[in-house]
């Protein structure tokens, strides 16, 4: 008997859209939904016309990131369907996220309910050092490749998996720089990365011939 090889995915920006959620929290805090300013925006402050918070109206926008919030994201478009894909070709998926562990569940139950064929979320957390806080769960996972949309969330991941970046958002996007020969392949989302994977993906005859 083999295992099935694995694929670490990232929730937000990757499987979920967290910027269109975060257009819904602002209305769900402050009472209207904000108007769209570049759609091809990284960051949700950049996407949408709302300003910095600070003092009372940032505490009461982050009361509305709560459980309810975390396990209702809506899907990336096409991210399902390439999940399924993978899935479907033999590749085991989990999802690697930077998220608070407090909200691990409600991120498992988000993904359940969009329908992704993920069964296990590990929640990192953020943390303040140079190497990405994912980097201990993506090793211990023995993921064959690992998917994210923040550059700094590949440094520090020791060689054996193959990092994958999508690259959305081209304004004020923070995936520049000298960094990006850390990471070995680029794709445009999930699906892309889905695309480019099942048709000439690293090792893939290697990878497939493991599978039971």
């Amino acid at each position: 008997m083999t295992t099935r090889p694995l694929i670490a995915l990232d929730a937000d920006g990757v499987l979920l859209d967290y910027s269109l959620a975060y257009a819904h929290l602002w209305e769900r805090a402050f009472g209207y939904f904000p108007k769209e300013l570049d759609k091809d925006a990284y960051w949700p402050l950049d996407r949408w016309e709302v300003e910095a918070l600070d003092g009372e109206r940032l505490s009461i926008f982050k009361a509305c990131m709560d459980e309810h919030f975390w396990s209702t994201i809506p899907a990336v478009e096409h991210a399902v369907q390439a999940c399924h894909r993978l899935h479907d070709a033999g590749f085991n998926l989990v999802c690697v996220t930077a998220l608070r562990p407090q909200f691990q569940n409600a991120r498992l139950r988000n993904l359940r309910d969009a329908g992704f064929p993920i069964e296990r979320v590990i929640a990192t957390g953020r943390s303040t050092g140079d190497r990405s806080p994912k980097a201990e769960a993506i090793e211990h996972l023995g993921a064959a490749a690992f998917v994210d949309d923040y550059l700094p969330y590949f440094k520090g991941i020791k060689p054996g998996t193959h990092l994958a970046l999508v690259c959305r958002g081209s304004t004020r996007s923070p995936n520049v720089g000298l960094d990006l020969e850390i990471v070995h392949s680029q794709h445009s989302s999930l699906a892309a990365f889905a695309d480019w994977m099942l048709r000439s993906g690293p090792g893939n005859s290697g990878i497939r011939s493991r599978i039971s």
